[in-house]
């Protein structure tokens, strides 16, 4: 596929998008959020798709909205029945069916990181410049920050974050939680692949329901994520993965995984 404002490349098994407007620090603008949501949406039904890395062309991951381009869409509202403003992506990575990765490469501002945070793991440039500048900006962070950022760091760190807008570099970011690791920039794109091929050693199925439940459990209680646990862990049980699995651990070889997340997920 081809996109305006993306590079998009499949191997082995891992999609890798890239943000590709580095002569604007990767600024966001609403072709970029279409490009994304379309190249999510392929990643979502492409069983050859395993797992998502998404990174940044250049010095930076994403320097926030594009403000100098003439597009105000990040300050106007969707269509008619749309909650959502055109500079959103309608489709978000929590939504793929595969575990989606962050590969922060560099600076990293507004939405340059709320989007990060949407990813299920991300890796940082240690020395990035990040910072949730939307309160400076005389707006708010966007994209479920206010329930994504202080479940993972904690209230008071999520806090600090977003009711400040003060500059963090990558290295606090980690120590926050925010990221699994933060390395010098030009390991950050490796490391993240190479996290990104360790989910492909998982059953492709089970790692869709896991996720699934990760996010629901974002705002579920913990007895009705074990009413939703219970019958999907009977259910993964009873197909022909869960056998494999024991099977190829038992003889020692590497899993031939035989579900597809496109026509054998159950009914979440």
């Amino acid at each position: 596929m081809e996109f305006a404002t993306l590079l998009f490349d499949i191997t082995d098994g891992i999609a890798v998008i890239t943000l590709n407007r580095p002569d604007r620090m990767n600024a966001w603008n609403d072709q970029m959020a279409i490009d994304i949501s379309n190249a999510l949406s392929e990643c979502d039904r492409n069983d050859d798709v395993r797992a998502v890395v998404i990174t940044g062309m250049g010095r930076a991951f994403c320097a926030g909205a594009d403000f100098f381009s003439g597009d105000k869409a990040e300050f106007e509202k969707g269509d008619a029945g749309s909650d959502l403003p055109p500079s959103w992506p309608k489709v978000m990575p929590w939504h793929v069916k595969k575990p989606v990765l962050a590969a922060i490469n560099g600076h990293a501002i507004g939405v340059g990181i709320t989007f990060p945070m949407t990813c299920d793991i991300r890796f940082v440039a240690e020395a990035a410049k990040v910072q949730f500048a939307f309160v400076r900006r005389g707006i708010l962070p966007e994209l479920a920050s206010h329930v994504i950022v202080p479940r993972i760091a904690g209230f008071s760190n999520a806090a600090d974050l977003m009711l400040t807008g003060r500059m963090i570099s990558g290295r606090e970011l980690a120590d926050l939680g925010l990221a699994t690791a933060a390395l010098p920039a030009d390991q950050v794109l490796t490391a993240t692949i190479d996290r990104a091929k360790e989910t492909l050693k998982a059953a492709p199925v089970s790692v869709a329901m896991s996720k699934r439940l990760l996010w629901e459990g974002i705002t579920t209680p913990v007895e009705e994520m074990l009413r939703r646990e219970v019958p999907l862990f009977f259910h993964a049980a009873e197909q022909a993965d869960a056998i494999e699995g024991f099977t190829s651990f038992l003889e020692k070889r590497d899993p031939a995984w035989k579900l597809k997340v496109s026509k054998d997920m159950p009914d979440m």
